[in-house]
């Protein structure tokens, strides 16, 4: 199976994306193995985390036969070289550029940028990029992403991230976005597993 079928399957069974910014190496195993029990399979280290590449080279041996493992805060095509590398599957980035969606993509990579404007996601979409990271969600809204929706194709994978928490998913979904990217309502550097497993189980509850 390829990383965009790959994807699209998990996106499916939980459309729930965790992003561990400020993770540590010594601990994104135990985290992540907590969020897979949980349900959730489609696991983020932001590149500004501590030593984000040895986050992502761990949980890709430990869990990459049964989760997707990717980065965010991807800038570079540099930076989509390494993670091809390592054997990771996804490039998140909070921005769109296309020479790290030009290289997600020669690497067989999942391209997702983040978008503001119509301009850049169609922009992006030209590029090729897999799907859509509409950012920040606070500033584009419900009444954003219904106006994005209504020109988009229909088969384009939206996901929210920004401020997005139990209050607020079911409405996007309602609104367009098939998935979500969970930071700080998810997880916060020094959380334990067990305590993540908390959250991540509050918000798989709160989408269903």
């Amino acid at each position: 199976m390829n990383a965009a079928n790959e994807f699209a399957r998990h996106v499916a069974a939980c459309p729930l994306i965790a992003i561990l910014r400020g993770v540590k190496p010594d601990e994104a195993v135990a985290i992540g193995e907590a969020l897979l029990a949980e349900g959730m399979r489609i696991i983020e280290v932001p590149l500004n985390s501590p030593a984000p590449f040895e986050s992502i080279k761990r949980l890709v041996k430990a869990l990459g036969s049964r989760a997707m493992i990717g980065a965010g805060t991807v800038m570079s095509a540099a930076e989509v070289e390494e993670l091809a590398r390592l054997g990771a599957g996804l490039v998140l980035s909070p921005h769109f550029d296309p020479a790290v969606v030009h290289a997600s993509r020669r690497a067989g990579l999942v391209s997702v940028p983040g978008v503001l404007s119509p301009t850049e996601t169609f922009g992006a979409l030209q590029a090729g990029a897999s799907a859509l990271k509409l950012f920040p969600m606070e500033i584009i809204g419900e009444k954003g992403v219904r106006a994005l929706r209504a020109v988009l194709p229909k088969d384009v994978c939206l996901l929210g991230v920004g401020g997005i928490d139990v209050t607020n998913m079911r409405s996007l979904k309602a609104a367009g976005c098939q998935g979500f990217g969970l930071g700080s309502s998810l997880f916060k550097p020094g959380m334990t597993p067990e305590a993540v497993a908390v959250r991540g189980r509050h918000l798989i509850a709160a989408l269903a």
